[in-house]
């Protein structure tokens, strides 16, 4: 499997965020956000080919209790099932993040599934290329409706805008989720950004029952890798 990092911090995002968690970030993306924060797993993607065990017994050394799998988009890994089964032998809490465009059986203990809205087609970005793909990916009813069913979850967006919200309430509408499992997380990659967005985002969350989440990682060391 092409592994792009692995890595012991923090969760930054979502319910269980603080967290002193490992990372194993896969690499390959079906998706191309145009605003994605890991350019080196899906518009350029890098790594080293790893075996399951050597991902396992990596993730296990640093002692942690939670293994948080993430990429790109790990649940295209044809051996995630494999890995899954590897870690969860060690007695670690896994959680997958991912933009539910895929639907594999693995062990998890919590889905954190993160649909595109609109605001990332790449429309503008290497001539746009990529877009149709991405527009025609990017959210697939089925799998989400899948994957609410199997696991225990919760559904984050990635807000740019106020205006994402009509977008956000549709997905909630046609899904069925309740808002307390709604996670809404402002778009940006430096801190000023995100405290501007992050104000207006709050209010929002409060109106309308959502969880807000920040990114601890970016305030706290900045746009960086291995954090």
């Amino acid at each position: 499997m092409k592994i792009a990092e692995i890595f012991y911090s923090i969760q930054g995002e979502g319910t269980l965020v603080g967290v002193p968690s490992v990372f194993v970030r896969t690499s390959g993306c079906n998706l191309r956000c145009t605003w994605c924060d890991t350019p080196y797993t899906s518009w350029q993607p890098e790594g080293e080919e790893l075996t399951i065990t050597q991902i396992a017994e990596r993730a296990q050394s640093f002692g942690a209790s939670h293994v948080v799998i993430t990429g790109g988009e790990p649940m295209i890994a044809p051996e995630m099932a494999a890995l899954t089964e590897a870690i969860a032998a060690t007695g670690a809490h896994i959680t997958i993040e991912t933009a539910g465009t895929v639907y594999q059986a693995v062990r998890c203990d919590l889905m954190s599934i993160s649909p595109k809205l609109a605001n990332s087609t790449p429309w503008n970005r290497e001539g746009g290329r990529w877009a149709p793909q991405h527009e025609r990916l990017r959210y697939r009813p089925a799998v989400l409706s899948k994957l609410m069913a199997d696991y225990a979850y919760q559904i984050k967006f990635v807000v740019a805008s106020p205006s994402d919200l009509e977008e956000i309430e549709k997905m909630q509408s046609e899904l069925g989720a309740a808002a307390g499992q709604i996670v809404l997380m402002p778009e940006g990659i430096n801190r000023e950004v995100l405290r501007e967005r992050g104000l207006w985002l709050a209010e929002i969350c409060k109106e309308h029952g959502y969880r807000f989440s920040p990114r601890l990682h970016v305030e706290l060391w900045g746009n960086q890798r291995g954090v």
